[in-house]
């Protein structure tokens, strides 16, 4: 019988329901909201937006201040002999520029970098998914833990009723003179077990609800009732998968997409507005020799070219981490249909032991029936009926063993593809 129980333990922490039903989806929306890494959502939102509104500054005008002052060992002359004759320039010459540009058409590199930034933003979202669904298998593996002790507990409670039961048939007995200490001795160890094992049912079952409480953020105590699921078997039938490795895998080759519209747009043309304003010795006027203002405006064209010398293998290596991402993606669904497929026939094997553990029961009803009446007749001794007792008993924690792990079998297969 504590074979069972341990099966409990092998299954894996506010508002208040002492007075309202828990339902396992409760659970799982409660604990994905109250998990600290939840937070992480609205942090990769705020920087997509820091990120965004930089790229979109691109568009505005750019500004740009130089200045310098140089030395040099010779300056332009005029032929001697000319005619005329101009004063030579200093060797020490000196100068200031403030430039303004404004991009006309960037080649789409603003564009691309948003894109990047989107898509970033989304691959980092969708990893923050994954991490969170596995709250889910927490969740349920606490959740109907707590219901298969609850379940033990019942059955504890039955047979503690039918020991006692009987413990005062036999007091009767012994008042008539048909029965001795031994047989009512036999009787009361088996009332102490039955105590003793409600007692650990029940400090387990308080462990859990209390790992339940911390992991989802309520308030789950002994009077907070669980609603035990209905058995719907529909969903052996549901192939669909939503997991959110899937929705990773996309957002992942969608960032190496917008990669590529970045590379794309790095080895184009640029063009855009320039005005320059001035302070310098000498000014534009190279004749003049002295300080004085300047300003130069127009239109610039840059194309640098030396990009195209590895576009090609950039884009090949991107091509490669997008095949990269496809094997895992087929890999993921190869090995989650493989378990898919296990926990299906698991289910049909479940739901054929259930229907032969009622017939079970019913013949250990009919067995202990029988062996109460030989009892009271003296053919048999109280070791034969409490045998037969425990035999029950123990066909009923079975059987709600059973049913609890179908529940936890069809809890699985919706959580393995998210239906």
């Amino acid at each position: 019988m504590k074979k069972y129980f341990l099966f409990g333990l092998l299954l894996f922490g506010p508002l208040n329901l002492n007075a309202q039903g828990l339902s396992v989806e409760t659970c799982q929306e409660k604990a994905r909201a109250n998990y600290p890494q939840v937070k992480q959502y609205g942090l990769i939102e705020q920087t997509t937006q820091f990120n965004i509104s930089n790229a979109n500054k691109g568009y505005l005008p750019q500004l740009s201040l130089s200045a310098r002052g140089t030395y040099q060992s010779q300056v332009t002359e005029l032929p001697k002999g000319l005619p005329i004759s101009l004063p030579g320039l200093s060797k020490d010459q000196y100068q200031a520029v403030l430039e303004a540009s404004q991009v006309i058409w960037d080649g789409g590199v603003i564009k691309a970098q948003k894109r990047i930034n989107n898509a970033g933003s989304e691959v980092e979202k969708q990893k923050l998914d994954v991490d969170l669904f596995t709250l889910n298998d927490r969740v349920n593996q606490l959740f109907f833990g707590i219901l298969l002790l609850n379940e033990q507990i019942v059955q504890n409670d039955i047979l503690q009723n039918e020991l006692l039961t009987n413990f005062q048939r036999i007091s009767a007995y012994m008042q008539n003179g048909v029965a001795n200490q031994s047989d009512l001795d036999i009787i009361k160890v088996e009332q102490i077990n039955a105590i003793q094992h409600k007692t650990e049912l029940n400090s387990t079952r308080k462990s859990y609800l209390f790992m339940l409480s911390t992991l989802t953020g309520l308030v789950i105590n002994d009077q907070t009732e669980l609603i035990k699921p209905e058995i719907n078997l529909s969903t052996v039938e549901i192939t669909s998968n939503n997991r959110p490795e899937l929705g990773l895998f996309d957002a992942q080759n969608k960032l190496f997409e917008s990669q590529k519209d970045l590379l794309n747009a790095g080895n184009r043309p640029k063009i855009g507005l320039f005005v320059q304003g001035g302070y310098g010795k000498p000014g534009l006027n190279m004749l003049t020799n002295e300080f004085s203002a300047f300003y130069i405006g127009g239109v610039r064209l840059a194309w640098n070219l030396s990009g195209f010398y590895t576009q090609k293998n950039n884009i090949n290596k991107l091509e490669i981490s997008k095949k990269s991402v496809e094997f895992q993606k087929e890999t993921f669904l190869f090995n989650n249909g493989l378990k898919t497929s296990q926990q299906q026939t698991e289910i049909e094997k479940l739901q054929t032991i259930i229907g032969n553990d009622d017939e079970i029961i019913r013949l250990r009803e009919n067995i202990k029936k029988s062996t109460t009446a030989k009892l009271d007749n003296g053919t048999l001794t109280m070791n034969d009926l409490i045998r037969e007792i425990n035999a029950e008993n123990q066909a009923r924690q079975v059987k709600s063993l059973h049913e609890i792990q179908l529940l936890v079998a069809i809890y699985q297969l919706k959580n393995n593809i998210n239906n």
